[in-house]
C-alpha cells in the first residue's frame, strides 16, 4: 500500500475515535448516569486541561528522545485502556479522572499524527501543501461516520460508544506498528540549555510574526470552543416553542450539526489552492470572516423554512472557518520551522488552540451566556451577535498587525525553511 493510503487510514482512525464519543457522551452522562450539568462540564474540561500541558511536552519528547511513531502507539494504547475503563464508570469524580487520563494521552496524538504525516510525505518527496489536506480529510470522514454510526445504532445513551472508541484506539495502536519509522532530531554539538531541555519551539515567540500567529491561534481557539459548547444547546432550545417541537432541527440537532463536518471535507481539499494563491494571512482572514458569518447566521436562524436555510448556511461556512484556520495553520507552521523542532512546534500550536484557547473560550463564553440568560431563557440572538462581533474584531486586528509577505515558491518547495 502506498504511503498516502497508509496515512489516510491513520487519519481516519484518529478522528473516528473522537467522533465515537465527543458529541454524544454528554447525553449519556446526563440521561443514563444522571450527572448534573456542572459534572458534565467538568468531564469535558479535561480536553482543555490536557491540551495546555501535553501536546508541547510530548512534542519535545518526540523531537528529542522517543520517535514520534513509537510515542503514538504508546499513547493510543493508554487511550484504549482509559476509554474501556470509562465505560464501566458511573461516578462523576472517577469519570473526570479517567477521561483526564484519556485526554492527556489523546490530545498530543493529534499533533503527532500531523508530524508523522509530514515526515513520511517529505521522505517520499511529496509536496506537503498539496498532499496533506487529502489525507487529513479522511480524519473528518472518520469523525462523521463515527458520529452517524453511534446515532443510527442508538448508542447515544449507551456506554457502547466508549467501548467502540476503545476498540478503535486499540486497532490504531496496532496498525501504527506498520507505519514508517520517524527518527528523533539529530543531536547537535554545543547545545545550550534551551535545546537540551527541548524548549526550542518556545523560542519561536521571539519572532514577532510567529508570536502574533500563536496569539491569534489562541484567540481563534476560543471561538472554536464557543461553537462546540453552545451550538447543540442553542438548537435544543427551539423545543420551547410549540411551533417548532416536531421540526427537524429539534428532533435531529446532532445530524444538522454534522453538516458542519461534512462541509469540512470540501474546504480541506480547497486549502492547497488558497494557500498557494493567497498565502496564510489572507486564508486566516477568510477564516475569521467565516467565523463571523457562522455566528451571524446562527443569530437569525430558526426552524422556519427561511431560518432553516440560514442554519444550513451557518453549518456550511463552519467548514471554511475551521479548516482555513486549523489545517492551514498546521501547514504554515510546518513550512516556517526547522524539521528538528517539527513535533514541538506542532504541539505548541495544539496547546495554544485546544488548550489555552479552549479553556479561555469555555470560561468567557459561559459567562456571556449566563449574563444574557433571564429566568432560564437565553437571548441567543444577542449572544451570537456578540460572538460574531468578537470574530470580526479579531479579523480587523489580524489584518493590521500580522505582517506576512506571500511567497508562492516557498509553499511549492518541500523542506525549504527560512
Amino acid at each position: 500500500m502506498g504511503i498516502k493510503n497508509r496515512l489516510k487510514i491513520m487519519s481516519f482512525l484518529q478522528y473516528f475515535i473522537w467522533g465515537s464519543w465527543l458529541v454524544t457522551l454528554g447525553s449519556y452522562m446526563i440521561n443514563t448516569l444522571g450527572f448534573t450539568g456542572i459534572e458534565v462540564g467538568m468531564v469535558y474540561s479535561t480536553k482543555g486541561i490536557a491540551a495546555v500541558i501535553m501536546p508541547s511536552l510530548i512534542g519535545i519528547i518526540a523531537d528529542k528522545w522517543i520517535p514520534a511513531n513509537r510515542l503514538y502507539i504508546i499513547l493510543h494504547l493508554i487511550c484504549a485502556g482509559a476509554l474501556y475503563y470509562a465505560a464501566s464508570v458511573s461516578d462523576p469524580t472517577i469519570m473526570f479522572w479517567v477521561l483526564l487520563v484519556n485526554a492527556m494521552a489523546f490530545m498530543p496524538t493529534i499533533a503527532l499524527s500531523n508530524t508523522i504525516s509530514y515526515t513520511c510525505l517529505e521522505k517520499n518527496n511529496f509536496d506537503t501543501v498539496t498532499s496533506f489536506p487529502p489525507i487529513r480529510v479522511f480524519g473528518t470522514i472518520g469523525f462523521i461516520l463515527a458520529m452517524w454510526a453511534i446515532s443510527l445504532f442508538r448508542f447515544e445513551l449507551s456506554n457502547m460508544q466508549l467501548y467502540i472508541a476503545a476498540g478503535a484506539s486499540l486497532i490504531l495502536a496496532l496498525y501504527s506498528f506498520t507505519m514508517p519509522f520517524v527518527p528523533t532530531a539529530k543531536k547537535k554539538k554545543n547545545q545550550n540549555w534551551v535545546s537540551i531541555l527541548g524548549l526550542d519551539a518556545f523560542v519561536l515567540f521571539k519572532k514577532p510574526q510567529m508570536a502574533l500567529f500563536f496569539v491569534f491561534a489562541m484567540l481563534l481557539g476560543a471561538v472554536l470552543q464557543i461553537t462546540n459548547t453552545f451550538g447543540n444547546p442553542f438548537l435544543h432550545d427551539f423545543a420551547s416553542n410549540p411551533a417548532y417541537t416536531d421540526s427537524f432541527v429539534v428532533k435531529y440537532p446532532s445530524i444538522l450539526l454534522s453538516v458542519s463536518q461534512i462541509a469540512e471535507v470540501a474546504f480541506i481539499l480547497a486549502i492547497p489552492f488558497f494557500l498557494k494563491k493567497f498565502g496564510i494571512k489572507k486564508v486566516m482572514l477568510i477564516s475569521m470572516l467565516a467565523w463571523t458569518l457562522r455566528f451571524g447566521l446562527f443569530a437569525f436562524g430558526d426552524p422556519s423554512p427561511f431560518g432553516f436555510v440560514l442554519l444550513m448556511l451557518s453549518m456550511i461556512v463552519y467548514g471554511c472557518a475551521f479548516d482555513f484556520f486549523n489545517i492551514s495553520g498546521s501547514i504554515y507552521i510546518e513550512k516556517e520551522v526547522s524539521s528538528d523542532i517539527r513535533a514541538s512546534a506542532q504541539g505548541l500550536f495544539m496547546t495554544m488552540v485546544n488548550g489555552v484557547g479552549a479553556y479561555v473560550g469555555s470560561i468567557a463564553s459561559g459567562k456571556v451566556v449566563d449574563y444574557f440568560t433571564v429566568d432560564g431563557m437565553k437571548d441567543w440572538q444577542t449572544i451570537w451577535l456578540l460572538f460574531a462581533a468578537y470574530a470580526m474584531l479579531l479579523g480587523i486586528l489580524f489584518f493590521f498587525t500580522f505582517r506576512y509577505k506571500h511567497q508562492p515558491e516557498k509553499l511549492a518547495n518541500v523542506g525549504v525553511k527560512h
